[in-house]
C-alpha cells in the first residue's frame, strides 16, 4: 500500500482523480484531490475533492445526496494520478447525468456501445438541445409525442415478428428500445431503476401482471 506522501502532487498540491462506477466500469468524472481531501476520502470512505474554482474542500453529495462510496483507490505507474472506484447513490454530474462525460467530440467508424452510454447521450440532448437532432425534437414535443412513438414502434415490432422477418424484427426492436429510453429520460427513470425492478422479481419463471383497479 502506498502512503499519501509517496504520491506526486503537482505544483498546486493537487492530483487528478478519475472516478469510475465499480459495477459498470463507467467513467463518472474527473476531479482533483489535495492531501487533505484524499486523507478525508480514505478516512470517511466517500469521495472528497478540492474545488479549484471555489478553492475549498467539497464532499460529493453533501448537498445533492449523491454520495460516492469508495471501493478502492489506485495510483498509476507514475504515482501522479488516481483511479477511484465507487458505488454511487445517484448521478455523478451536476446536470443530473449519471456521468459527466456525455458530450461527443469524435466517434470512429465503429464506436463502442453501451446502454449507459446511450442514456447519457439522450440525457445530453435533453439538457443541451441540438438543432436538427431528432432526439431533441422528441423532448421538445413532450410526453405525448414520445408515447405515440413508443406505441408506433411496438406495433412495428409485432408486424415484423409476425412475418418471421428476423432482420426487420431486430431493426424494429432497436427502434423501440431507443424510444423507450427516450421515455425513461423524460420520466426520470434510470437503467438502475429497471435493473432493480427486474432483480426484485422471479422474472424468468414467474410473471404476475399488476393491474390497476378502476
Amino acid at each position: 500500500m502506498l502512503s499519501i506522501d509517496e504520491l506526486k502532487f503537482d505544483q498546486k498540491g493537487l492530483i487528478p482523480a478519475i472516478v469510475t462506477d465499480d459495477e459498470t466500469d463507467q467513467v463518472l468524472t474527473l476531479a482533483y484531490m489535495n492531501r487533505e481531501s484524499l486523507a478525508i476520502s480514505i478516512k470517511e470512505g466517500r469521495t472528497c475533492f478540492w474545488s479549484r474554482s471555489r478553492q475549498c474542500l467539497w464532499r460529493k453529495g453533501e448537498t445533492s445526496g449523491n454520495v460516492q462510496h469508495i471501493v478502492s483507490i489506485t495510483a498509476d505507474c507514475d504515482k501522479d494520478a488516481l483511479l477511484v472506484r465507487v458505488k454511487k447513490d445517484g448521478p455523478a454530474c451536476h446536470t443530473g447525468a449519471q456521468s459527466c462525460f456525455f458530450q461527443p467530440v469524435y466517434e470512429g467508424e465503429n464506436p463502442s456501445f453501451s446502454y449507459e452510454g446511450l442514456m447519457e447521450l439522450l440525457r445530453g440532448r435533453k439538457e443541451n438541445p441540438k438543432d436538427g437532432s431528432y432526439t431533441t425534437y422528441l423532448f421538445e414535443k413532450g410526453l405525448d409525442k414520445i408515447l405515440k412513438k413508443v406505441g408506433e414502434e411496438s406495433t412495428e415490432v409485432i408486424i415484423a415478428a409476425k412475418a418471421q422477418d428476423k432482420k426487420e424484427t431486430i431493426y424494429e426492436i432497436a427502434d423501440l428500445a431507443y424510444h423507450v429510453m427516450v421515455l425513461m429520460i423524460e420520466a426520470g427513470i434510470s437503467l438502475e431503476d429497471i435493473k432493480k425492478e427486474l432483480a426484485s422479481r422471479h422474472v424468468i419463471d414467474h410473471k404476475v401482471k399488476q393491474e390497476k383497479m378502476t
